[in-house]
């Protein structure tokens, strides 16, 4: 039978073998999450996301409903909803103390990588709110805390983020809803925001929508905002819900995908009745919707992944299937899966490739937000926390231009019938554009890396990232199998570093703007180097696992993973090296053309 979604070998090769992420057991932490417990949380998530999750994927897709200021999700959410809920399976690495199950980062997101490939736009509703409960749990207050962090955690309330606005969108800082203290301290707002994922519907009670807002009186720009909490409904002291908070939605996007997802514009306080209440303090908005911005930024990624993966499982299994056409060597034998086709080999070979760098790249990034929390002292703690920073846009950016690019190879396998609503590869191909663009498009997510990630801290954190790249590759160099791919490697990881280093001076002198013309290059090569040291990182494991003579069914996974490593240095790192020598060369022309010379009027 076809592996659905994801391949689970490789989800417990990624886990168990690369990772080693039952080393985390040894602290006390995560005493309890041995691998037969780890294996069960996976196995769990996987059944329900295969047999509840994934059957609203296509249903879904026909969108939600809006009447009346009413938003209606698709019906056959109910369910599945009620189900995610019961499981806990919303906050299962926060804490205990409030609502949380406490496990291992890295095993939730192998659980949340069947869940989102089952359907991202149904998981959207519950990753904001696992966003909006991590920034109450970060900087509110304890009566915040309380009366608003179970609730979330245990998705018996919604969550949102309202960030932007019509004349506000990337730029933040032009924001114009506005917010009045009153007597009490509360605050009442007044605004119309846009693009909230989930800003209205009734598969919750409540609604709790983090807001940026500006104080009457304060200053202008991202300087002189502030982050509010504004519930669909007031909460009162005990808990209960008190009236109708005047956040009224006045409409819903039509999308080319994640249609399921209700994308809505809401008005706060058209009736001048909405209150909001301070999160954190006053003029710190942006520094603290950061906390949940890094978060989204690398749930996105998760969410490319997730449909990236789906998308090269159904690929995979339809190129075993389909029967057309002779095998080029064999002509006279009748017709054979497009399997045994050269052309959609080397299009599964580049999805596979790159589906499994993704894997492995944001499994390594939940070890680091492991070791943040299980960090003994503030250097270690320090190191995992900028590699996480340093990795966000890598995660956020080039994961998803990448899913993208493996979605659209997915449509191209179907042929004629990937085209086609019959099957599901086309809806997940409308489903990832959307991930290059929302919570910071890849242009900024690439700026983010030139213009601060690079040069962060005086550069430590970046250069301690390609340490650990050239570590592997010293190890590899020791292996006569690997050993010219590392060499490979070795000379991408090399001219990476001059160019990165000529850049990043030219970003600080009078060349800045035809510097920053080449940061989403930058992110692309970065994206290429670190998919290469994590795909030799995966055959060096391979490698070792096969000198231990495993059992013959492992042999071709193996065996698998160090072809897989030998193809994407061999024909992805060779582009590489075309890209560093054109970035290196930062033409001008982009910035030297005249806004006339870009066409007519």
């Amino acid at each position: 039978m076809a592996q659905p979604i994801a391949d689970r070998r490789d989800v417990d090769f990624v886990l168990h073998e690369q990772m080693e992420v039952t080393r985390l057991t040894d602290n006390e932490t995560f005493a309890e999450f041995n691998k037969k417990t780890i294996d069960m949380i996976v196995s769990e998530a996987r059944s329900l996301a295969i047999k509840e999750i994934m059957p609203t994927q296509e249903p879904g897709d026909a969108g939600c409903d809006f009447e009346g200021g009413t938003v209606t999700l698709p019906e056959c959410y109910s369910r599945p909803w009620e189900l995610f809920i019961e499981g806990e399976w919303l906050a299962m690495s926060d804490s205990p103390e409030w609502g949380g199950q406490g496990m291992p980062k890295t095993v939730a997101l192998a659980a949340n990588e069947y869940f989102i490939g089952a359907n991202v736009a149904f998981m959207l509703y519950h990753g904001l709110t696992h966003g909006a409960a991590k920034m109450v749990e970060e900087i509110g207050n304890e009566k915040q805390k309380k009366l608003y962090l179970k609730k979330l955690y245990s998705g018996e309330w919604a969550g949102t983020m309202l960030l932007t606005e019509a004349c506000a969108g990337s730029d933040v800082g032009a924001l114009e809803t506005t917010a009045k203290k009153n007597p009490d301290g509360t605050y009442s707002i007044t605004g119309s925001k846009i693009f909230i994922s989930g800003g209205e519907h009734s598969m919750t009670p409540n609604i709790v929508h983090p807001v940026l807002a500006r104080i009457e009186g304060a200053p202008a720009g991202t300087r002189g905002i502030s982050l509010f909490l504004v519930p669909k409904y007031r909460v009162n002291d005990d808990g209960s819900l008190g009236e109708f908070n005047d956040v009224v939605c006045t409409g819903i996007e039509h999308k080319m995908g994640i249609n399921g997802s209700a994308t809505c514009s809401l008005t706060l306080g058209g009736s001048g009745n909405c209150i909001g209440e301070l999160l954190g303090e006053e003029n710190k908005g942006m520094r603290n919707m950061f906390i949940m911005m890094n978060d989204a930024r690398q749930l996105v990624g998760l969410q490319g992944f997730g449909v990236a993966t789906a998308s090269y499982m159904h690929a995979l299994a339809y190129a075993r299937e389909r029967v057309q056409g002779a095998n080029m060597v064999k002509p006279r034998e009748g017709s054979v899966p497009i399997i045994q086709h050269p052309d959609v080999r080397r299009q599964l070979l580049e999805m596979k490739a790159n589906v499994e760098g993704m894997r492995s790249l944001i499994y390594f990034s939940g070890i680091c937000h492991d070791m943040v929390k299980l960090a003994e002292d503030e250097e270690t703690r320090l190191e995992y926390s900028q590699l996480l920073e340093v990795l966000t846009p890598i995660i956020k950016g080039y994961v998803t231009d990448k899913a993208n690019e493996v979605c659209s190879h997915g449509v191209q396998v179907y042929g004629g019938y990937g085209y086609c609503k019959d099957f599901p590869v086309e809806q997940l191909l409308r489903d990832s554009r959307i991930f290059q663009i929302y919570e910071g498009t890849n242009g900024i997510q690439s700026m983010d890396l030139l213009g601060r990630k690079v040069g962060m801290s005086k550069g430590k954190p970046f250069m301690s990232f390609l340490a650990r790249i050239k570590k592997t590759i010293d190890e590899a160099k020791e292996s006569a199998e690997l050993k010219p791919l590392a060499a490979k490697l070795e000379e991408v990881y090399t001219r990476f570093n001059e160019v990165v280093v000529a850049l990043a001076n030219a970003a600080m002198g009078e060349k800045v703007q035809s510097a920053f013309a080449q940061s989403h290059p930058l992110l692309t090569v970065t994206g290429d180097l670190t998919f290469g040291w994590l795909l030799l990182w995966r055959a060096l494991t391979a490698e070792k696992a096969l000198a231990g003579k495993p059992k013959k069914k492992d042999l071709p996974f193996y065996e698998g993973q160090i072809k897989t490593c030998a193809y994407y240095i061999n024909n992805t790192l060779a582009v590489t090296l075309g890209r560093l020598a054109a970035i290196e060369g930062m033409d001008d022309a982009v910035i030297g053309i005249s806004e006339e010379g870009f066409g007519s009027k």
